[in-house]
């Protein structure tokens, strides 16, 4: 008696009779895809180094005259017959047959992996020595094949290693080298399993190439697969990631028009999607069609729905949630607990946060660090360092080691109750738990004190922490430079400007232009134009504040001859014509009354490219008239 064919979508599997595989015969719909190329050895890839054309043609009757290992003819037979044998080296081999090397070519490599694709273990090794030991690079087609083989014999793991290369290969190519259509048009000549388009849809999900995955989907449906529950929700995992809800919702409504069943996993996702899309409420009646499914919602459901709610602020709807858990034996868990603590923390109803979190104790769950940081997060939000520093003890007590987050925020905590040295004497303790602390948390500290304008408990606090291996960046000294400077204390300023430059750290225009400035108010403004002149050395091109700050110390020192040649000198050497600098010459020799010495400055200004503009001539024009009414009454005076 015959058997009976199976249809799985519209291929047509033909059962077998013994434990061996049988390979799937295709209806004519299906087929008919295969017209357009018959053999492997005439479809093209744009993949290969190795191509049909680097085989020299093997049609010359004389090779016959010549011994078994220099016959072209005869290449692929000698290293299938080596592959056959138990104890085979394909070096060996490779001496024995170096002449015939060039004439290995893409339909040659096919040809062998079709002999062995009855034993996965000897076409892998040789596949794997043409690749690296001949330096060949397979095509596309040789690659497929390979694969089929693997899926055929059940190693899915060396398949899903090899597709996820070519992946990577086909990638650097133009896109007419399609892995699916020689996937498909490899099953014309070898054994194959439906699973390996399976496999392709996850690999492509998981190199993040999840367009590609959608596209293979859809042609998988067209061709008449019928894929599995689990690439399905593999595909619509990956598609939810990049917020992609349209095709997300695409592949379940294809799921159910082909006869895939959703799973749990398959509806979580689902309501996870319905969340993103921001419309909750669509989720109930989604809820009730997972049920007539005969699925019940799960704890990744009731978290997913809660989270949501909780984000929208809708902390009642999610409490209600909360209850149901309990009516469908669904035991909320830490994730449960924890979020809806932190919906209540948002709302600053901290009372109830606490409770919860007891409750949750009471019901057997031990808290976290996250659940943990939830409740100091929120206290501290609020000003109530007391509460957190009781929950820090807590949670050490309790053999909980805080992590970056709790540190942060308590440290934060204190800082923006204006409580620094609580803020640094929590390090101390935490130091003294053993707590390691980030680097962020000492830059925090050390910029808080430099704005509070306490440089040197600042910079006490870098010596202290520099023994433990915290190494400070540009930001940091330039802010301790600043805070110094502010202070007036150039010379711790300029000190930490040399340990910069001996830590391997190059000064800034930032850093620069901080010390000048601060030089030239304490009327140092010679010390100012060397750091200039240092700067310009080192690459960095000085601005326009840093010709203004020069240019304004020297004028408050009385020194106008080395302001104006300081100004021609930005605008000769750094090409900056700053107006406002120039401003600051003109009031003044304007507020001096020398009229003549002032028209002689704009004249030489002229010629470097510097222009005056409405504020120049309202000084000028000030000076003039005050120096008219001056000679007025002192003409007066005389008469």
């Amino acid at each position: 008696m015959n058997p009976t064919p199976i249809s799985i979508g519209r291929f047509l599997i033909l059962p077998s009779s013994s434990a061996a595989h049988t390979k799937p015969t295709l209806n004519p719909f299906v087929a008919s895809i295969f017209t357009r190329k018959s053999t492997f050895s005439s479809s093209s890839s744009s993949l290969q180094n190795l191509s049909d054309s680097h085989s020299k043609s093997v049609s010359n009757p004389l090779y016959h005259f010549l011994p078994p290992t220099q016959n072209p003819n005869n290449i692929v037979n000698l290293i299938s017959s080596s592959l056959r044998q138990e104890s085979f080296h394909l070096t060996l081999l490779q001496n024995d047959i170096k002449g015939l090397l060039p004439h290995l070519g893409s339909s040659e490599i096919s040809r062998v992996l079709l002999r062995c694709q009855s034993d996965y273990s000897s076409a892998l090794t040789f596949f794997n020595w043409v690749k690296n030991d001949l330096g060949l690079r397979p095509t596309t087609p040789n690659y497929c094949i390979m694969l089929h083989i693997l899926a055929w014999s059940r190693k899915f793991s060396p398949a899903m290693k090899l597709l996820s290369e070519l992946i990577e290969l086909v990638n650097d190519v133009p896109a007419e080298d399609d892995i699916f259509q020689n996937l498909i048009l490899c099953t014309q000549d070898c054994n194959w399993d439906p699973v390996i388009f399976d496999m392709l849809m996850k690999a492509y999900v998981k190199t993040d190439m999840i367009r590609e995955g959608y596209t293979t989907f859809r042609k998988t449906i067209e061709v008449g697969f019928v894929p599995s529950v689990i690439s399905c929700n593999f595909l619509m995992h990956g598609l939810m990631g990049l917020n992609y809800i349209d095709q997300c919702w695409h592949v379940y409504e294809e799921m159910g028009r082909i006869g895939v069943h959703p799973n749990a996993y398959t509806f979580n996702i689902l309501t996870h999607a319905l969340c993103n899309d921001g419309d909750v409420d669509k989720v109930n009646s989604f809820l009730e069609k997972m049920e007539e499914e005969g699925f019940d919602p799960d704890i990744v459901t009731y978290n997913t729905l809660i989270s949501s709610y909780c984000r929208k602020g809708r902390l009642e709807d999610a409490f209600y949630l909360y209850k149901i858990m309990y009516r469908r034996n669904v035991i909320p868990d830490l994730v449960s607990y924890t979020t809806l603590m932190n919906g209540l923390c948002k709302q600053g109803r901290m009372r109830e946060a606490h409770q919860l979190f007891h409750r949750m104790i009471h019901r057997g769950l031990n808290p976290d660090a996250m659940s943990y940081n939830t409740l100091i997060s929120g206290y501290c939000h609020e000003g109530k360092m007391k509460e957190c520093k009781l929950l820090l003890h807590e949670m050490i007590s309790n053999g909980i080691l805080p992590d970056c987050f709790t540190c942060r925020t308590l440290v934060e905590g204190y800082g923006r109750e204006g409580k620094l040295l609580s803020a640094l004497n929590l390090v101390v303790e935490l130091q003294r738990f053993g707590v390691s602390l980030s680097g962020n948390i000492h830059d925090y500290l050390i910029s808080a004190l430099c704005q509070e304008g306490r440089p040197f408990a600042a910079k006490s606090l870098l010596e202290r922490i520099s023994g433990d291996g915290y190494v400070p960046d540009m930001n940091i000294y330039n802010e301790l430079i600043a805070s110094f400077c502010k202070c007036c204390h150039v010379a711790e300023a300029l000190l930490l400007k040399d340990e910069m430059v001996s830590s391997n750290i190059k000064p800034s225009v930032f850093t620069y232009r901080t010390l000048i400035s601060c030089l030239c108010r304490i009327n140092r403004s010679k010390e100012g134009a060397c750091l200039m002149e240092e700067m310009a050395e080192s690459g960095l091109s000085p601005d326009t504040v840093i010709c203004r700050e020069l240019v304004d110390g020297y004028c408050k020192e009385g020194n106008i001859a080395k302001a104006e040649s300081t100004l021609s000198l930005f605008a000769r050497e750094f090409q900056i014509f700053d107006t406002e600098s120039y401003n600051i010459l003109v009031k003044v020799l304007c507020e001096e009354g020398n009229v003549a010495k002032m028209l002689e400055l704009q004249d030489r200004m002229l010629k470097v490219g510097l222009t005056p503009n409405s504020l120049t001539c309202r000084y000028v024009i000030h000076s003039l008239w005050k120096t008219t009414n001056l000679d007025k009454a002192k003409l007066q005076a005389y008469n």
